[in-house]
């Protein structure tokens, strides 16, 4: 199988780069050709494939894609990768710019940063394959994920959108690589990444099935040669056969497959790996045999990979020739293996891995970058921060953060600062995290009044109050139904007393940090979501034209008067919370109210 490095025919073939965008490194890649020139059909192009997208012949596509085997520098894939990935996109399809506006959102510029990025938690070290990116192509990749991540704040583990991510960047510009990934996680039709650990140990789970039933011999030879380790231990591993280990001549063939079919080519693919490695270690005096009792079976598994003595089209005909491995077959293996997952999980897990109210831990993948970028602060910014506390000053101005920006970071707070805001950030419920905050009221710029109060705050929903008190206590509530319900009337046409939802929860920031969720939210997490919660503690939510009140039953936790300058605070059975100030009564220096712009 001849191979010519791109260095050694550069001044050959200088038109060899031109499939490659500026943030690729093509000096390492290899030009692999599987057969002579002349002895088969010339290669299709992106115009004679783009009538068969258009029409949704799906199968004459799929069996074209199967059999053309590209080399690594045709410009078919800047066109075709993008034109695959967008037929799963769900919902309407982005328009031109709006990936910029949200790298302005979240970084604040354009520019690509001198720093490394923090990518999200979703991403861990080994994931970030590069393969042939250069220093600035993956800065661009660091990027597209790190957008990916704040736009899809449900990803908590996802092992190959990184490389995905890499592999797609080689073949066109940023913004393009960005819409593409976003098609493929969206997608509901077909799956492509993996986005929970839950699903990943799934994908793994069902290869190791199938292997059993389509590539029995391999899977047999395989649990031999796995040892005491158990084979379970080798097929959790599976992408990374592919994603790490196989050339990237090799991987890219398996793309053109994966954008079109999904997830389904790369169970393909690694039975197929499983194939061709039983077939070159059955042999007892093969160095692949003496590789697995050596090293162990792992490594020799992942070092065939490296040196795959198949061609990409050959190892793809090994892959669709598996007989009978139909996509029913292997979405109905999916699907009942992750029904026994979570089966387990609830058996033996759920209780001990529960969160605790009083854990202020984030629960999303929004909640967790903001907590990460809270923590992003240099050792200078710590020190002035405890500085300024010991001087009792605990409200300095908004610090410039290393991530980015994030919604939270347009306010411009009298009350809080940077840190107590990420603080409070990661209680909000997941779907408000991604909303841009709106100032509504504040003491400082409309004055004291309730009247004014209720004017520019009572169709919102839901609305955030922050209260500074004179002796600089910080506190207030998250409000899950608008004020405007004050007017609402029972069926017997009286006012409702009180009213809102158990989304509301209490918070304190100084000199406490505190969350406190509905007491029902508690019994939920306990097991105890069948015991009925007494009225006296469902009392989120009241107000009249002398006063506001958050939380009630045996006490009020928040309680304002008509002039919003005075106000008490107690223990209350809807939040059980302790008084949000050590003396009960306060005098309020600045009240802040703030929305959501699209809530």
């Amino acid at each position: 199988m001849p191979s010519v490095m791109l260095s050694a025919v550069l001044e050959e073939e200088p038109d060899l780069y031109e499939a490659f965008p500026p943030h690729v490194d093509p000096s390492g890649i290899t030009i692999l050709t599987d057969s002579p020139p002349g002895k088969k059909a010339p290669l299709k192009t992106f115009a004679e494939l783009e009538p068969l997208l258009q029409q949704g012949r799906k199968r004459d596509l799929k069996l074209l894609i199967r059999e053309h085997s590209w080399p690594i520098n045709s410009p078919i894939r800047a066109s075709l990768w993008p034109a695959l990935c967008r037929q799963h996109q769900h919902g309407k399809s982005m328009l031109d710019g709006f990936y910029w506006d949200m790298v302005t959102q979240v970084f604040g510029t354009v520019e690509l940063p001198d720093k490394p990025i923090m990518l999200p938690p979703f991403v861990e070290a080994t994931h970030c394959l590069g393969y042939h990116l250069t220093r600035k192509g993956r800065a661009v990749a660091d990027r597209v994920v790190s957008v990916l991540g704040y736009a899809c704040p449900d990803i908590t583990y996802s092992p190959s959108l990184y490389p995905i991510t890499a592999a797609l960047l080689h073949f066109m510009p940023e913004e393009e690589c960005y819409h593409c990934m976003a098609s493929l996680v969206a997608s509901k039709e077909k799956m492509f990444i993996t986005q929970t650990k839950l699903l990943n140990e799934v994908t793994w789970k069902t290869v190791m099935q199938i292997a059993k039933k389509h590539a029995k011999s391999a899977a047999q030879h395989l649990s031999r040669l796995s040892g005491a380790i158990g084979p379970e231990r080798i097929y959790a591993d599976w992408q990374w056969w592919i994603l790490a280990a196989l050339p990237f001549p090799h991987l890219v063939r398996v793309l053109d497959c994966f954008f079109h079919e999904g997830i389904k080519v790369f169970y393909r693919v690694a039975l197929a790996i499983l194939i061709l490695f039983n077939k070159h270690s059955t042999n007892q005096n093969s160095e692949w045999y003496a590789e697995a009792t050596k090293n162990g079976v792992d490594h020799a598994v992942d070092k065939f990979c490296r040196n795959m003595p198949a061609s990409p089209t050959k190892l793809l005909r090994t892959a669709f020739s598996i007989r009978a491995l139909s996509s029913q077959y292997i979405s109905r293996v999916f699907i009942k293996t992750e029904m026994t997952l979570k089966s387990k999980q609830v058996i033996t897990g759920s209780r001990l891995m529960r969160s605790r109210s009083s854990d202020n831990l984030p629960t999303s993948q929004s909640q967790v970058n903001i907590q990460m970028m809270s923590h992003t602060l240099t050792i200078r910014e710590r020190m002035s921060e405890e500085t300024c506390k010991q001087m009792g000053s605990h409200s300095p101005g908004p610090r410039a953060l290393s991530m980015g920006v994030y919604p939270i970071q347009a306010i411009k707070s009298q009350i809080l600062d940077q840190s107590e805001l990420f603080t409070l950030w990661s209680w909000l419920p997941v779907r408000i995290t991604m909303y841009q905050p709106v100032l509504l009221y504040t003491t400082e710029e409309h004055g004291c009044s309730l009247t004014t109060f209720y004017v520019r705050v009572e169709h919102h929903e839901p609305t955030l109050l922050m209260i500074k008190t004179c002796n600089n206590e910080v506190f207030g509530a998250y409000c899950s139904t608008r004020w405007f319900e004050r007017n609402q009337k029972d069926e017997r046409g009286n006012r409702q007393a009180y009213f809102g939802t158990g989304e509301t929860f209490l918070f304190s920031l100084y000199p406490e940090r505190a969350k406190y969720p509905w007491v029902g939210c508690s019994l939920a997490a306990e097991g105890k979501g069948e015991e009925r919660v007494s009225h006296g503690s469902e009392l989120f939510m009241a107000a009249d034209s002398k006063m506001i009140t958050i939380g009630g039953g045996d006490g009020q936790a928040i309680w304002m008067d008509e002039n919003i300058r005075f106000g008490k605070t107690d223990r209350c059975s809807t939040f059980n919370n302790p008084p949000l100030c050590p003396s009960g009564d306060f005098e309020i220096r600045v009240l802040e109210v703030y929305g959501f712009s699209g809530a």
